[in-house]
Formats: C-alpha cells, structure tokens, sequence
C-alpha cells in the first residue's frame, strides 16, 4: 500500500531535482526585498508579457527536444515572422512603408506568417525524415536561409509605422496600469498552454512523440508514424514561432532582422531547466513553463541588480550549460 507523500518531501524533492529554479528563485526573492519596486504591479506586467511570447517559442521547441530533436531556426523564424507582420501591418500613410500593399487587417496577416510558419515546419520536418540530416545540421541550415530572406525581404532596414489599433490590442491589459492588471499576452500563453497540455496528455500524437523519444526505433517497431509524428511536431513549432514573431512585432512596436536572435537558445534552455530533457522522451508543458519564467526572471534580476547588459549574455550562457550539464548527469544516473 502506498504512503501519501508530504507537502515538505514534495518541495525536497522538487528542489533535488531543479536546484537551478530553486537557486534563481531564492536569488529573485533576496533581490525583491532589497530592491526598490521588484515586487510591483508594473514589474510583474512585464514579466508575464515577456514570458507569454517566449513561452509560445519555447513550447514549439520543446516537442522537437522531446523526440531527441532540436530547431536552432526557431530564432530567425520568429524575427521572420515580426517583419513580415510589420510590414504588412503598416500604416497606409506612413511614408516608409516597404509595401505598395493596402493596409491589411492583423489577423488577416497573422494567417499569411502562419501560414508561412507552416511552410518553414515542413521544410524542416522532410529534411530531417526523408533526407535523414540530424536536427541539429538540419535546422542549422533552414536558419541562414530564413535569415537570408529575412534581410532580402526587408533590405535590412527597421520597420515601424504600425498600424495603432494592432499595438493597442496586443499591449492591452485588464485593469489599471498603475495598479493591479493582466496583460491580455497572459491569456494567450494560458490558451496555448492549454492546448499543449492536451496535446502532449490526452492525444494520440503526444503518445507517439514521447514514444519517438524514447527510443525511435521501438516506436517504429511498434507501429508508430514517426515521419508523420515528425513532421507534425516541427510544422507545430513553425506555426508557434509564427505566432510568437507576430505578437513580438505588435509589443515592441517595430521589427527589424535582428529580432529573434538568440531566441532558439533561450528556448532550448528554459526547457532545459523545466525540466525537459536533451536525451528525450521527458517533458511537461508545466515545466516548459516554470523553465521560461524562471529564465526571464533571471533578466529582470540582473537588471535591478545593475549588471552591465554585456555581461547578461554570460550569466545566461552559463544558466544554459550548467542546465544542460544537470540534464545529462540525471540521464547518467538513470542508466
């Protein structure tokens, strides 16, 4: 008969097994106390608001880690997507337009990046399955390429003069800027947080996928579609990096090619640290989350402690391969 586990042994156990979430939550909460404003309303908008974008990227390519993959396109993807919405979402007399396009309605335009994002998935999808390329060389090289058009497309020149009601919206929160609000990007991370979670528990797909991750070669022994479930998976993460890109355009107010740069990184990391495994077939959608949050609250912290933006770059790094490091010693250990 088995004893119900305490509330304490659960924490311990949590602790043992992400010492990194509990490392930067105990940093975060020394910060908040000596910090003046860390524990506000405005300072927690912008956390959810930051974290809802990167937590869709994140959940495109956690599927992908999960089948013992990886999307180092995800990045430029998103950066993609954000010009290519703001270029068509801009302002019929803006005089920069780089469109002789009439201005589109944002959802309209969110369905041509999606699209898109559908298009990029695939491609990334049949070069891994059917060309057999590794993942990691696959998406390597669909990132230039996204990069490329990217520049072409935008002759490497910023892109503003959105559309307002397009800003309005995505910026927009439920109640009061100075006091208590939700920023309307929480809900949308909640709905596909959601979505996910019944994709990777209740469906078949998500059966096949952890499957895959497992160990391929079972899974395909055993009936499992793995060029299918494949090809899903990385059409998925296109069309979340899409997604992503076309919310960051409206919250930043503007896009230029150097948008999403890093963005694959931060995303293999967060997973990393929620506990999504490199080695495959382990990962939870709250995880993923719980990885995000903690990495954008890594940025906040550093910024309230006044640390050189430059030097950001390495604390992160070092989040990055201390997770991973982490993640490969639990794997260890297990055989």
């Amino acid at each position: 008969m088995k004893t119900k586990e305490s509330f304490g042994r659960k924490v311990l156990k949590y602790a043992k097994a992400n010492p990194i979430v509990v490392m930067l939550v105990i940093v975060a909460i020394i910060v908040g106390i000596t910090k003046e404003n860390f524990f506000s309303w405005k300072n927690f908008g912008n956390l959810m608001s930051n974290t809802a974008i990167r937590f869709l990227i994140a959940l495109g390519v956690s599927g992908c880690l999960i089948t013992k993959g990886t999307d180092l396109s995800a990045g430029r993807q998103v950066g993609l997507a954000a010009c290519l919405s703001g270029i068509l979402i801009q302002r019929g007399d803006y005089t920069g337009r780089l469109t002789q396009l009439p201005e589109l309605n944002m959802f309209v335009v969110l369905l041509i990046v999606v699209a898109i994002g559908i298009v990029l998935g695939i491609i990334n999808g049949l070069i891994i399955t059917l060309l057999k390329v590794p993942p990691f060389i696959a998406t390597l090289g669909t990132q230039t390429i996204v990069y490329g058009i990217c520049l072409v497309v935008t002759d490497a020149q910023p892109i503003g003069g959105f559309q307002k009601s397009f800003i309005d919206l995505i910026n927009g929160r439920i109640g009061q800027s100075n006091g208590f609000h939700l920023p309307y990007l929480l809900f949308v991370a909640l709905l596909f947080g959601l979505y996910f979670w019944f994709l990777y528990n209740k469906t078949r797909h998500g059966k096949y996928m952890y499957a895959i991750g497992g160990n391929e070669v079972a899974a395909e022994v055993s009936g499992v579609n793995t060029t299918k479930t494949l090809i899903l998976i990385y059409t998925t993460a296109g069309i979340m990096y899409a997604t992503a890109g076309w919310l960051l355009a409206a919250k930043t107010g503007g896009a230029s090619t150097s948008m999403g740069l890093g963005y694959e990184l931060e995303a293999i990391a967060a997973c990393t640290i929620g506990g999504v495994s490199t080695t495959g077939g382990v990962g939870t959608v709250s995880g993923v989350l719980v990885g995000v949050l903690v990495f954008e609250l890594l940025k906040i912290v550093l910024q309230f402690l006044g640390v050189n933006p430059y030097y950001n770059y390495i604390v992160q790094g070092l989040v990055i391969v201390i997770a991973v490091a982490l993640d490969v010693r639990k794997y260890l250990a297990k055989k």
